[in-house]
């Protein structure tokens, strides 16, 4: 509208898409449905999936040793991220083509709205999935075992909120595998600190999902989708508070396990001020959380970006000293 100062929304944008995102502005028009359905044009859940991975290689660097295979760990899981995000996106909206029509916030994706059919999503998909694989492969034996399970996780996801108010736990199982892979890529194998930092992303990641489901607790309620949001209702923040306060410790357990008899009191010091601030920063999500206004809610979803970068930078500031 002339004269509001507010830009006008690109054809086919989606709802809750930043404003004036590349994809809308930038991308080639043949590609935006595409990019859309890997929500490209929302880059949060990339993050929210590249974080723990960042998370397991560093606190393993830090506890061991840095090596220059790291950074290829990093930027590996970070283009990994990327894709499979988008095709576990793509995955989800295949699945919930016939939900989302019937929800306000998510009638505008590319399959509802009618920008992709669903056999051009699936063929998306794949052409993700096989790149993201191609690049696992470069990883050591058990890592790419490792990444090969954890689509068995992400192709429940989207069906557990048809029978489970906890669809934000196999969300967590799916979205913190990478704590898990990214261990496993620096150290050949599994140990506990990396299962202690992958159940407190799961309790990070009900934290802040429960927070995004309630944008749309109305329409779930209605259609008959399941959420941790309805299930806690106006009980949110205080359930939430022990959510947070899990995976503070978890946290915590699994960088003194990595870090105990090997590194500095420093050293440790500095990662343990780092899962302080984690929670710190979860708690400032609390004390503005209202959980009946939709866009309050989005911003706070999208402020857990800052949430996980906190611990990863403090990580990396305990391998330099």
């Amino acid at each position: 509208m002339t004269g509001t100062g507010e830009t006008p929304e690109a054809e086919g944008q989606v709802s809750d898409a930043v404003k004036g995102n590349w994809v809308d502005e930038l991308a080639p028009e043949w590609s935006r449905p595409y990019l859309r359905l890997s929500r490209a044009d929302r880059p949060i859940g990339t993050w929210l999936l590249l974080l723990p991975c960042w998370w397991g290689v560093l606190l393993a660097a830090a506890s061991t040793a840095w090596r220059w295979f790291d950074l290829w760990i990093i930027i590996g899981c970070s283009l990994g991220a990327w894709l499979m995000r988008g095709a576990g996106c793509t995955w989800n909206d295949i699945t919930d083509r016939d939900i989302d029509g019937k929800v306000a916030r998510t009638q505008s994706r590319p399959i509802p709205s009618g920008q992709v059919t669903t056999k051009q999503a699936a063929i998306w998909m794949g052409i993700q999935a096989a790149v993201a694989f191609a690049i696992l492969l470069t990883f050591n034996w058990p890592t790419v075992l490792l990444g090969i399970a954890s689509l068995a996780l992400v192709a429940i996801y989207p069906f557990a909120k048809r029978f489970t108010y906890w669809p934000q736990i196999f969300l967590g199982l799916a979205f913190n595998w990478g704590a898990l892979l990214a261990w496993t890529a620096h150290t050949g194998s599994l140990a506990l600190p990396a299962v202690f930092l992958y159940l407190s992303g799961i309790a990070w990641t009900v934290f802040y999902d429960t927070i995004y489901a309630h944008q749309d607790k109305e329409d779930d309620a209605l259609i008959g989708v399941k959420s941790t949001a309805l299930l806690f209702g106006d009980d949110t923040p205080n359930i939430l508070r022990l959510f947070m306060m899990g995976s503070v410790i978890l946290m915590t357990s699994g960088v003194v396990m990595a870090m105990i008899g090997t590194n500095t009191v420093l050293e440790m010091v500095i990662a343990l001020a780092g899962v302080w601030a984690f929670g710190w920063h979860m708690s400032w999500q609390l004390a503005r959380l209202d959980a009946g206004n939709p866009e309050t809610c989005l911003k706070l979803f999208r402020a857990n970006r800052d949430t996980g970068l906190i611990p990863a930078l403090f990580l990396a500031i305990a391998i330099l000293v």
